[in-house]
């Protein structure tokens, strides 16, 4: 009877080991805000790339970017972003008939955190 239980409990940390050395992704930025300024309307759209580091052991797949309205369009790397590399969140922001000051978030899904992690843009446009 010990020796099924010892076996039992050898098991169990073995199956809790193998399970916290699973490869994991981690989502991070330096940057997670970007201020434009003041831009002018008649100049059309702006961008701005994000650069998205994974600070994990496991490949990050971002696997959607949403944008809080539609005058924002986000691109995205698609490929796995391998441990200790980057890939990059190019946002576009579309000023046209939107005059006054803007505050935008995009929210980025992917198997390196729960949730969303967000990036933010902001800036104020000048009318024509």
């Amino acid at each position: 009877m010990k020796r099924i239980i010892f076996m039992l409990a050898v098991l169990m940390l073995s199956i809790g080991f193998a399970a916290a050395q699973q490869k994991q992704a981690v989502i991070s930025a330096k940057e997670t805000s970007y201020d434009f300024g003041t831009i002018q309307e008649a100049d059309g759209k702006v961008s701005h790339t994000f650069l998205i580091d994974n600070t994990g052991n496991g490949p990050l797949v971002i696997t959607r970017v949403i944008a809080s309205c539609g005058c924002t369009t986000p691109e995205w790397t698609k490929e796995p972003i391998a441990p200790g590399k980057s890939g990059e969140v190019k946002i576009t922001y579309n000023p046209a008939n939107r005059p006054g000051a803007f505050v935008k978030t995009i929210s980025l899904y992917s198997n390196g955190k729960k949730g969303s992690f967000i990036l933010t843009i902001k800036g104020k446009v000048v009318g024509k």
